[in-house]
C-alpha cells in the first residue's frame, strides 16, 4: 500500500510539471508573436514601435528645443525603431538646414517667410509649417539689478545703449550688462519685434550668446546684465521683469495682455515621411499638449484667445 501511495504521488507531481511546462510555452508564444497579454508581459505593448522605423534630425530653435527633446524622449519610448537627434543653433539655422535638406525639421520661433527673405524667399515656398505651441518671451535681469518691470521705452533705450546703469531706471547704481542673441536667433526676433519694436544693433560690450540656456546661465553669474528668455527657461537664478507693468504669464499671453510671445514651429521641406509625421502628430495629442507643453511653460496654441499672423497682426479668435 505505502509503494502505490508513493507511486500515485509521483504520478500527480510529473503532471503538474507537465501542465506547467505547457502553460508557460503558451506565454512564450503569445509574447514572441507580438500579443498583449498583461499578465504576461507585464507592461502594455504598443504596435507602432514594431512598425515604425528611421532616423529623425530636428535642428533650430533653442527656445523650442526642450520641447522636442521631451517629446522625443516620450516618442522614441514607444517607437523602438525611430531614432531622434534634436540640436540647437537658432531658427535661422533650422530654417536655413531644413530648406536644403540637411536636416528633417527645422525648428523655429518666427515664420519661414518673415526669416527667408530676398533670396531665400523661394526656398521658404517649399517648406510645411506646423504650429506645435506658443511661447512667450520675458526680459530678464541679474536678481541684484533692483528692478521689477520695464517699460517699451525703457527697454529701447537699454539695448540701443542710451541707457547704460540701472540707477536711471529706478535700480541699483550698477552698470547694464547686455547679454544678446545672435541675428539668426528666433527668440531675438520675437523679442526685437514685439518687446522693443525695432530692430538694434549689438552696443560695443555686449556679449552675444548662441543658446537660451548659456544665456540663462551668464544672466544669473553676471552683476547688472540683462537679456530675455522664453518662459519654458525661467527659473530662481534670474530676475524676470514685466512688460509695461503686465506679468508674463501664461493667463496674461493666452488673453493677449502680454504681447511679446510667437508660435512655436516644426518646418518640413514637403510633406513629411511616415515617421517623421507620425512624431509630428505625436506632438499634437492631449498627451503632449496638456502634458509636456504645459509643464515646460509653453501654451497650447489652442488655448489662445488671440492669434497673430506672419505680419505681427493681432486679432481676436
Amino acid at each position: 500500500m505505502q509503494f502505490r501511495k508513493s507511486w500515485i504521488m509521483a504520478l500527480a507531481l510529473t503532471s503538474v510539471v507537465a501542465l506547467s511546462a505547457c502553460g508557460n510555452g503558451g506565454n512564450n508564444a503569445a509574447t514572441n508573436n507580438g500579443g498583449t497579454n498583461a499578465a504576461a508581459t507585464n507592461t502594455p505593448t504598443k504596435s507602432s514601435g514594431a512598425e515604425l522605423s528611421g532616423s529623425i534630425l530636428a535642428s533650430g530653435s533653442t527656445a523650442l528645443q526642450p520641447l522636442v527633446e521631451m517629446a522625443a524622449e516620450g516618442f522614441m519610448d514607444a517607437n523602438a525603431g525611430v531614432d531622434i537627434q534634436v540640436q540647437g543653433g537658432g531658427s535661422g539655422t533650422g530654417l536655413t538646414q531644413v530648406a536644403e535638406k540637411q536636416v528633417d525639421i527645422g525648428n523655429s520661433d518666427v515664420f519661414a517667410e518673415e526669416k527667408l527673405k530676398d533670396a531665400d524667399a523661394e526656398k521658404a515656398k517649399s517648406l510645411v509649417d506646423h504650429q506645435v505651441a506658443v511661447v512667450a518671451i520675458a526680459a530678464v535681469s541679474n536678481p541684484k539689478a533692483g528692478v521689477d518691470s520695464l517699460t517699451k521705452q525703457q527697454l529701447v533705450d537699454i539695448f540701443t545703449g542710451k541707457i547704460k546703469n540701472w540707477s536711471e531706471v529706478g535700480g541699483a547704481d550698477q552698470a547694464i550688462q547686455i547679454i544678446n542673441r545672435p541675428a539668426s536667433s528666433g527668440t531675438r526676433a520675437t523679442f526685437e519685434s514685439f518687446a522693443l519694436g525695432t530692430k538694434t544693433e549689438d552696443q560695443e560690450g555686449s556679449i552675444q550668446e548662441d543658446s537660451s540656456g548659456t544665456v540663462k546661465k551668464m544672466i544669473g553669474e553676471t552683476p547688472g546684465a540683462i537679456g530675455y528668455l522664453a518662459l519654458s527657461y525661467l527659473d530662481e537664478t534670474v530676475k524676470t521683469l514685466n512688460y509695461e507693468g503686465v506679468e508674463p504669464s501664461v493667463d496674461n499671453v493666452i488673453s493677449g495682455k502680454y504681447p511679446v510671445w510667437a508660435y512655436e514651429h516644426m518646418y518640413t521641406n514637403g510633406e513629411p515621411a511616415e515617421h517623421v509625421k507620425a512624431f509630428l502628430d505625436y506632438i499634437m495629442t492631449d498627451e503632449v499638449q496638456n502634458g509636456d507643453v504645459v509643464e515646460l511653460g509653453y501654451i497650447p496654441a489652442s488655448k489662445m484667445q488671440v492669434s497673430r499672423d506672419v505680419e505681427g497682426k493681432v486679432s481676436t479668435k
